[in-house]
């Protein structure tokens, strides 16, 4: 049960807590203007530690299942605007076929455009076997 496990849903904080260490003066105490003084000092040093990380990527953000050719809809993203045949398995044991124009591939679907009724189907990426593609 949850309520014996007080602390489970317990916040963490999104950055460390750190407690600035003031420098005592000879006395064995600080103004209010130096510790001011000493907290803009050391927030202005923190801030100049702070660095740009590099924008070098090799690859654009995003998903990496639509964007590299080693998955399924990377590859058919290179083959938009060509005529494809795409078998689906419906069930345990039928397949049928679309033939199209590949307008769009998403993460879980593609869109193929009829190219006798120009019109578009939405079709499940998951339930594809087979692929071909046709030279224009």
């Amino acid at each position: 049960m949850i309520s014996n496990y007080p602390n489970y849903f317990r916040t963490m904080p999104m950055a460390p807590e750190i407690m600035p260490e003031i420098e005592m003066s000879e006395t064995g105490t600080t103004s209010p203007k130096e510790d001011i003084e000493a907290r803009q000092n050391q927030t202005s040093d923190q801030t100049n530690q702070v660095t740009q990380t590099p924008s070098n990527f090799e690859m654009a953000p995003g998903s990496p299942i639509q964007q590299d050719i080693n998955y399924v809809q990377g590859y058919l993203r290179t083959q938009i605007g060509k005529r494809v045949r795409v078998t689906f398995l419906l069930g345990t044991g039928t397949l049928q076929d679309r033939v199209g124009v590949l307008e769009n591939v998403g993460i879980s679907y593609i869109i193929l455009r009829e190219e006798g009724s120009n019109t578009r189907e939405l079709a499940d990426i998951y339930s594809i076997k087979f692929v071909s593609i046709f030279d224009s």
